[in-house]
Order: structure tokens, then C-alpha cells, then sequence
């Protein structure tokens, strides 16, 4: 245990709260803190603050675009680097290169010499192994005892760099498209770290079968948490009111606009519903391309759903903040993940869209696309289709847009389902006893 924390009187207050004495100090490393895109680290972080002394650590600069109330009163709370950090990284990696110049051209040779995919991945590498390097001698001054990384690519690289330099263990998060196709360091990390978390089974499966990841028997599953209030649990209805609809149906889609969504695959089938006489609605609702760096392929949506002559059936509203999804939930009657697997092998584990729509009682129609089918359960939660298949997908939503009471008791399902898998404090205390595990931590017993 460090001096720093011998000498603390207690625990570490936490929201008013007082933590237990002798718990581990966790540095979760993140790009950015919080992040509209990323409602669900959101919640594990603070879930993880509520049981262990953690802080956050962000590469980049604040960036609360579009984030909600509870979000933007966390903002405050995290330790940012950014371009106003650059004159103290660049005077560490002097002190480093003079100092240990053998250990620094090691790290630099093991965290930034790879094939690339692109620049975008170079450069974030690049100032991640930069950062690292003032991580590690921080958090050793600090007495953490653990690094977390959510996410397998420049956080995990500012976390490799700060545990070599600083000898504090460090664990990573690997989930959906970071695993295929792979970064050149990926193995790498994985084999250095103390345990790889993974989301979903699915994931679990190929983090355990990448060549060269030694991850069996070190990756632990842990589902992602639920991030909207709970909803309420709707009235029962009987079987006449169960059997009737009023108005169209009112399908919804949500996301960042990736290719890995595969939503010009629902328009494609809206095309198809329209020519059957299906009277129905399409909420189409993100976006984001250009702001995370998708490309435009809203443009190119909005371009389909124009030749396609849906305009009036097919509403974008754009990006949604997070305070808004209940109420977007609440009025719609069926969700659509459409998800495929694009030609570079990248797709999507479970998106939490899924789930928050789920606990909120709606049936989601999705594809078996990797993790999907773990909480889409054909005909008990919803219906799975096969991925890039216009007309299956058709199908599926016409089945329940003819069936209500069938597609309301997949609702009900699902919502069960979703709270129980995905609990915000069973999987934060989960994880928290993960750390604990693999760390072997024991509290300090004090003599009788």
C-alpha cells in the first residue's frame, strides 16, 4: 500500500459518502470525459465511483456537446489534458529520453512503430503514448493501484506506456468493432494487461480466440448498464384492446450514422412495406457522421430515402440528446437494429439502444449480427433476421405491426429481460469486485 494512502485518517468520500479505508485506487483513462456518443461509460464510471476511490483522466480536451444535465455535472470532476497539457508533456518526454533513454525508445518503438491502418489511428497513438508517459509518474506520485482502460485503442496505449514506466497493473476493455478488423498492437495490449474485460459473449469468444492474446482464462464478462431512468411498467391490456392498433405503427431507429448500422437496409425494407400497403412511421433518429468522423453518411441516407419517395413516412430528426430518449421511446411501438458487418470485419456488440429500448418495453426486430441475439431472443424478446436482407427484415415488421399483442408481450419480455441483465449496480458492483479479484486485494485487518 502507498505511504500516501497509509497516512489517510479514512476512505475517500464519494457524492457525500464516505468510502471504506484501504480500497484500491483506480485511473480510468479515457479519450474524452463525458461524451454524448457514450452514455454507457458514463454510468459505469460513476456506477465504479460509488464503490472504489476512482478518478478519470481524459487525453483530449472537454468536449459536453449534446451531453445531459447529469453528465455536465460530472464535467468538473475529471482531469484533462489537451493541447493545454502540451509544454508539461513535452518537458516529461525530455526528462524521459535523458533520464531512461534505453526504456524510452523501447516504448516508442513498441507503441507507435506498427502498420497503421491510417493517420487518424497513428496520431491518436501518438499523443496517447505521449500522455502516458506523464501518467506514469502521476499516478505512481498518487498511489494508484490500478489503470482502466474502456476502450482497447489510445486509452489502452496511454495506459500500457503509464504501467511500464510506473509498475501499477492495467486493465482493458475490448468490445465490437475494436476487435476486428485489429489494431497492430492489439494483441499486445491484451497479453500486457492484467485481465481484458468484454461486454457480451460474443465478444468474449473472439478476444479469447485472437492469436497471440493469451486471453484465456483473463477475460472476464461484464454486460454493459442501463443508462435512462426506469421507465414505468405499463398497464396490462386484454386481449381486445392487445389485438387493435390505432394509426399507423410507429417504428424507431437510433444511432450514430456508421455503416455498421446498416440503416439503409431499413430504408430499403420501408420501400418494400410501402409498396405492401402497410400503413406505418419511421423515426430515424441520429446522426454524427461528420462529428465523429463517420464520413456523410447522413447525406447519403437522406439521398435514399429520397429515391425511395419516403419522405412523408420517414422523419431524421437528427442527433437526440440523452434526456430526450424516454420520451422518444415512449411514443413508439416497435425498435429496429439492422446491424451488419461492413468489409473490414468492423460491427457493432450490443448497441444500447437496443437496451434502453428494450427496458422501456418496446420489441426490437435486429439482426444476428455478433452479440445481438443474446438479448434479441427470436420470438420471446423480439424477432431476428439475417443482416443486409431488406425483405426478411420486411417481413419481421410486418408480422408484429399485424400482431400488437404479440409484439407487446415480446415488449414486456424484453423489459425484464434488460433490467436484469444490464442493472446498473449489480454490473458496476460486479466489475468493482473484478478489480478487487484480479489485484487479489484484501482490506487490511487490524490486529485484536
Amino acid at each position: 500500500m502507498s505511504d500516501r494512502k497509509k497516512a489517510m485518517p479514512g476512505g475517500d468520500t464519494v457524492h457525500g459518502r464516505e468510502l471504506p479505508a484501504g480500497l484500491p485506487h483506480v485511473a480510468c483513462i479515457l479519450l474524452w470525459y463525458p461524451l454524448f456518443t457514450q452514455p454507457f461509460i458514463f454510468r459505469e464510471i460513476e456506477g465504479l465511483k460509488e464503490r472504489l476511490p476512482l478518478s478519470v483522466y481524459s487525453l483530449y480536451g472537454r468536449d459536453t456537446r449534446h451531453c445531459s444535465a447529469e453528465m455536465l455535472a460530472q464535467a468538473d470532476c475529471v482531469r484533462t489534458f489537451g493541447v493545454k497539457a502540451l509544454p508539461g508533456i513535452l518537458a516529461e518526454m525530455l526528462c524521459q529520453l535523458l533520464t531512461h533513454p534505453l526504456r524510452f525508445c523501447r516504448l516508442a518503438a513498441r507503441s507507435l512503430f506498427r502498420r497503421w491502418p491510417n493517420l487518424e489511428v497513428f496520431g491518436e497513438n501518438l499523443w496517447a503514448f505521449s500522455c502516458g508517459l506523464s501518467l506514469g509518474r502521476l499516478l505512481k506520485d498518487a498511489g494508484f493501484d490500478l489503470i482502466y482502460a474502456p476502450w482497447p485503442r489510445g486509452t489502452a496505449t496511454a495506459a500500457w506506456v503509464a504501467s511500464t514506466i510506473s509498475g501499477i497493473p492495467f486493465a482493458v476493455t475490448a468490445r465490437g468493432d475494436n476487435l476486428a478488423p485489429a489494431d497492430p498492437d492489439l494483441t499486445d495490449k491484451m497479453r500486457a494487461a492484467l485481465f481484458i474485460r468484454a461486454n457480451n459473449i460474443a465478444d468474449r469468444d473472439r478476444i479469447e480466440a485472437l492469436d497471440g492474446a493469451d486471453a484465456k482464462g483473463r477475460t472476464e464478462l461484464v454486460y454493459n448498464s442501463l443508462t435512462l431512468p426506469q421507465a414505468q411498467e405499463p398497464p396490462d391490456e386484454d386481449a381486445e384492446r392487445g389485438n387493435a392498433r390505432q394509426g399507423p405503427v410507429r417504428l424507431l431507429a437510433l444511432g450514430r450514422f456508421d455503416v455498421t448500422k446498416g440503416f439503409d437496409v431499413l430504408l430499403r425494407a420501408c420501400g418494400i412495406l410501402r409498396d405492401q400497403g402497410l400503413d406505418f412511421t419511421l423515426t430515424l433518429a441520429g446522426g454524427g457522421g461528420k462529428v465523429m468522423g463517420l464520413g456523410n453518411l447522413e447525406g447519403s441516407l437522406r439521398e435514399l430515402r429520397s429515391n425511395l419517395g419516403l419522405e412523408q413516412r420517414v422523419a431524421m430528426p437528427g442527433l437526440v440528446s440523452h434526456d430526450e430518449l424516454p420520451r422518444l421511446l415512449n411514443r413508439h411501438d416497435i425498435f429496429v437494429a439492422p446491424c451488419v458487418i461492413d468489409p473490414a470485419g468492423r460491427r457493432d456488440g450490443i448497441p444500447n439502444t437496443v437496451i434502453e429500448a428494450m427496458s422501456y418495453g418496446l420489441p426490437v426486430i435486429a439482426t444476428t449480427v455478433n452479440a445481438l441475439p443474446e438479448v434479441v431472443r427470436d420470438g420471446e424478446t423480439g424477432l431476428t433476421v439475417a443482416p443486409n436482407d431488406p425483405a426478411a427484415l420486411a417481413r419481421a415488421i410486418a408480422r408484429l405491426a399485424a400482431a400488437p399483442g404479440e409484439a407487446k408481450a415480446m415488449g414486456r419480455a424484453g423489459a425484464t429481460l434488460a433490467r436484469d441483465m444490464f442493472d446498473p449496480r449489480a454490473n458496476s458492483r460486479r466489475l468493482a469486485e473484478i478489480f478487487m479479484r484480479r489485484l487479489e486485494w484484501r482490506e487490511p485487518v487490524c490486529a485484536a
